[in-house]
């Protein structure tokens, strides 16, 4: 009996032929979606001798190893041009950020949060209030949507970009664009660079003690990663303050998250218009993970004394893992979006910048 020929044209059309097609995309999409430790070798060698290279000038002249991370990292952000460093870069800046943060928990104590007193806050909570509202109020004055003065507000006044898209995931795309999104994202990213490099300077020249320092650089650096790098530029007393204020920043997110949504009346949630189900509630507003061990790890250290060469030990280790965060930060940075957006877009980002900077030293002056 002669075998009947399979006719190509058709075939694509039959459904064991779809089926084999869309299991090889599965496996396919569920093998890129997992970025092998071969694939993040390069841009994990850039970040490495380029941390190398900052500790070696950090140690040479005598500058802080977090702001030459971030400088060597812009200076060598042609790099990241080529889309095979993404992968280690990207593993650098998330993933060595947040085992970073955790880390860091053994540095700090409830007994240190409680010395903080009620009146630092305080003094925190105005802060992050009038960057809300020189953003909001920035984005009416220059014809810009109140989401962008929300988004930014927000995002300033929390913790940078993960507070942006938390906060994005309320307002939503059909309310503001995700160019406006992604544009506020590089102002956010590029004001937190600029303030880690030089709030650590201004501090000193202003003539604030190591309490201070660390109040004004947590309370006032947008990401969490420049902000603890800042104050770690400062002297190590003031990082672990600055940790202490800015993961009270961090804290929180899910309240001021849950008031935005009432404030644009978006509290369901989910894009139900495309068939996607909504999260639940819980979920929305949960701490990220690495916030969590960061809480777990303090807790732990409040309970048991740690032996004061161990808890060196894991300064330094987070320390090494900042730094690295940092300058593969700076690496990806997308100035070009920055060279070619609109100045009014940018704007709200400024106005909160400028505005929890001149709060933030009114109030270090007073606590």
């Amino acid at each position: 009996m002669a075998v009947k020929p399979v006719d190509t044209k058709r075939a694509p059309t039959s459904p064991y032929f779809a089926g084999d097609l869309y299991g090889e995309l599965a496996l396919m999409q569920a093998e890129t979606s997992r970025p092998k430790v071969t694939a993040m070798l390069p841009g994990m060698i850039a970040c490495v001798t380029a941390s190398l290279a900052a500790a070696w000038l950090s140690t040479t002249y005598g500058m802080p190893i977090i702001l030459m991370g971030l400088l060597v990292g812009l200076a060598m952000n042609f790099i990241s041009r080529d889309e095979r460093t993404h992968p280690g870069l990207d593993f650098a800046s998330r993933t060595l950020l947040r085992i970073g943060i955790v880390i860091l928990g053994t540095q700090v104590t409830l007994q240190q949060i409680a010395a903080l007193g009620i009146t630092p806050f305080m003094a925190l909570l105005v802060v992050m209030a009038c960057a809300f509202g020189a953003a909001i109020l920035c984005a009416k004055m220059v014809r810009q949507p109140v989401e962008s003065g929300v988004l930014a507000g927000g995002a300033t006044a929390i913790c940078g970009a993960s507070a942006a898209l938390a906060l994005y995931g309320v307002i939503g795309k059909e309310r503001l664009s995700q160019a406006q999104f992604s544009i506020t994202l590089v102002g956010i990213s590029l004001a937190s660079a600029l303030a880690m490099s030089f709030y650590p300077v201004l501090a000193a020249e202003i003539g604030l003690d190591d309490r201070q320092a660390g109040f004004l650089i947590g309370a006032s650096i947008h990401d969490v990663a420049q902000a603890i790098g800042g104050g770690f530029a400062y002297s190590d007393e003031a990082g672990r303050n600055a940790a202490i204020v800015k993961l009270s920043r961090v804290a929180l997110l899910a309240p001021i998250v849950a008031l935005t949504a009432l404030f644009l009346k978006r509290a369901g949630g989910g894009d139900e218009e495309n068939g996607e189900k909504a999260l639940p509630l819980w979920k929305r507003f949960a701490l990220p993970w690495f916030i969590t061990g960061f809480l777990a790890l303090l807790l732990v250290n409040s309970l048991v004394q740690m032996p004061a060469p161990a808890a060196q030990h894991s300064l330094t280790v987070s320390k090494a893992m900042l730094l690295l965060a940092v300058t593969a930060t700076a690496m990806r940075s997308r100035m070009d979006l920055i060279m070619k957006s609109g100045w009014r877009t940018l704007m709200p980002v400024v106005a909160a910048t400028l505005a929890s900077l001149l709060v933030g030293i009114a109030a270090a002056f007073m606590i």
